[in-house]
């Protein structure tokens, strides 16, 4: 039989994948099931991260994560005076568990000057913090437009609305809101020497 040339190989490859799923499961619990039919019932919700509103300290808990404090403890009406001066004599402090790399951007071009608990928008308007996406969606247009369509963010629950409710990401669920963007991170473990983990072994269990 005269070899094919590689030019013909993917079209071969595909030819016995689609005759492949003409026989269904061998299985036949993963065959599909009937469609659903009438209204998608299903609600959506978008999750609140519950680092909304809430300042990273130097201090840890047992697992290692930073300890946070609520913003309206120094920043809402019930704050207490005295410790609310002690934190504006000495901002960088009380803030110094708080990374900051988001452009040149200062705090008040994204948090309301005159109320901390709450965010400003471009315009200057006031928003709340529940609706920080609004925030984020005024610069990061593509991605916001990516997240309305579905294919950037991540949910859980039904797809399909008909049969269920679902959960949507929220922007803070990823992302840091003062350091938004993902540290590089490598994809795979790196490669390692059959040879010298089987010396490593070795070693380990001489001792």
């Amino acid at each position: 039989m005269p070899l094919l040339p590689p030019r013909d190989l993917p079209l071969l490859s595909l030819l016995a994948l689609l005759s492949a799923c003409t026989g269904g499961f061998s299985d036949p619990s993963r065959e599909l099931g009937e469609p659903v039919s009438g209204p998608a019932t299903g609600r959506v919700e978008i999750h609140r991260p519950p680092t909304m509103g809430v300042l990273d300290t130097p201090l840890e808990d047992v697992h290692g994560a930073p300890i946070g404090v609520a913003c309206d403890t120094c920043h809402g009406p019930d704050a207490d005076g005295e410790v609310l001066a002690r934190a504006q004599d000495n901002p960088e402090g009380m803030h110094q568990g708080l990374e900051h790399r988001h452009g040149d951007l200062a705090c008040d071009a994204c948090h309301d000057p005159d109320d901390r608990r709450f965010l400003r928008r471009a315009d200057g308007s006031r928003l709340e913090m529940p609706r920080a996406m609004e925030l984020c969606a005024q610069c990061h247009g593509p991605q916001h437009r990516d997240y309305q369509r579905g294919s950037h963010g991540g949910m859980t629950g039904a797809w399909d609305l008909r049969r269920g409710d679902r959960v949507r990401n929220h922007c803070l669920d990823c992302h840091d809101a003062h350091a938004p963007a993902w540290s590089q991170l490598d994809p795979v473990f790196p490669p390692m020497d059959r040879g010298t983990v089987q010396q490593r072994t070795a070693d380990s269990g001489s001792h």
